[in-house]
């Protein structure tokens, strides 16, 4: 069962990724299901990948019915519709989440461990308020001061996790390059690598950087956090991990078990040229000084 706090785009989620599951186990075509509750077929895709924001207990019913459905099964997912008007907190900053990321948010506040690997930029979970201001107004010159302002605040909320989240295991992989680039100016970036040093004292967050003289996978796979969900008290119900990928003009989420363990492969393969995190603290807070010499 869903735990009550879940937001609804991981209902969702979880909600259609089972339904296709009894689908498909149950050998039940999808011309069957689609005409059972009377949608089409693009609805039933949207509703089995979690992107569905209609779906009725009445609808989960006939489906759970029609599949052959355990009665413990269905009771999960009627519990998971109850669910779905479940909105977090970041819905009302809905008009100023960029495109595609939305779905990113309602899997983040589900996740409980992050691994990130940033070759170029900090992840937005350690970006100070100037570092993130500058990069948003470098991004979208013409983006109104308000809409920047609710940029920010969204960043501060999730931010929060780190410290009021015990359970949420955060461990991010970053290229020297990130904390080189001046975003910013020198004192933004000062500011925001002494923030990061802060930040990597925390018994839940691991930072560590890979230094420029390491040759490593992670200068050809790119920006990419992968995500791990907590375990249900169903195990079947529990969800696989996901990796976020970040584009130019839209995102990919990756679900596929192979992709997943590529990029887990990477993760790991990555840390191994990385320092320790003494060590990184100590680079950090070498090249903020660096950074206040150059103002």
């Amino acid at each position: 069962m869903a735990d009550k706090a879940t937001d609804s785009t991981f209902a969702r989620r979880m909600l259609g990724r089972q339904l296709r599951h009894l689908r498909e186990t149950s050998g039940v075509s999808v011309e069957t299901a689609k005409k059972a509750i009377g949608v089409g077929h693009q609805t039933l895709w949207r509703l089995e990948t979690g992107q569905s924001t209609r779906i009725s207990a009445l609808q989960v019913r006939e489906l759970c019915r029609i599949y052959k459905a355990p009665k413990e099964v269905e009771d999960v997912l009627l519990d998971l519709v109850g669910g779905l008007s479940y909105k977090s907190w970041w819905h009302a900053y809905r008009e100023a989440v960029p495109k595609d990321f939305d779905l990113y948010l309602g899997l983040e506040i589900a996740a409980s461990r992050f691994l990130s690997y940033a070759p170029t930029l900090l992840p937005g979970l350690v970006q100070t308020q100037p570092y993130r201001r500058a990069m948003i107004w470098i991004a979208n010159p013409g983006m109104s001061t308000l809409e920047v302002e609710q940029r920010i605040e969204i960043a501060a909320r999730r931010q929060s996790r780190l410290r009021e989240d015990p359970n949420l295991g955060v461990e991010i992989l970053v290229s020297e390059a990130a904390l080189r680039h001046r975003v910013g100016g020198g004192a933004v970036m000062s500011e925001q690598l002494r923030y990061l040093a802060e930040v990597s004292e925390l018994p839940n967050v691991s930072v560590r950087a890979i230094p420029f003289s390491a040759t490593h996978v992670g200068l050809d796979v790119g920006l990419f956090v992968l995500l791990e969900f907590p375990e249900q008290r169903s195990a079947w119900m529990s969800e696989p991990p996901v990796v976020y990928v970040q584009g130019h003009t839209s995102d990919q989420y990756l679900e596929r078990p192979d992709e997943i363990a590529r990029y887990q492969d990477a993760g790991i393969r990555i840390g191994q040229s990385a320092l320790s995190e003494a060590a990184t603290r100590d680079l950090v807070l070498k090249i903020a000084k660096e950074h206040d010499e150059q103002r």
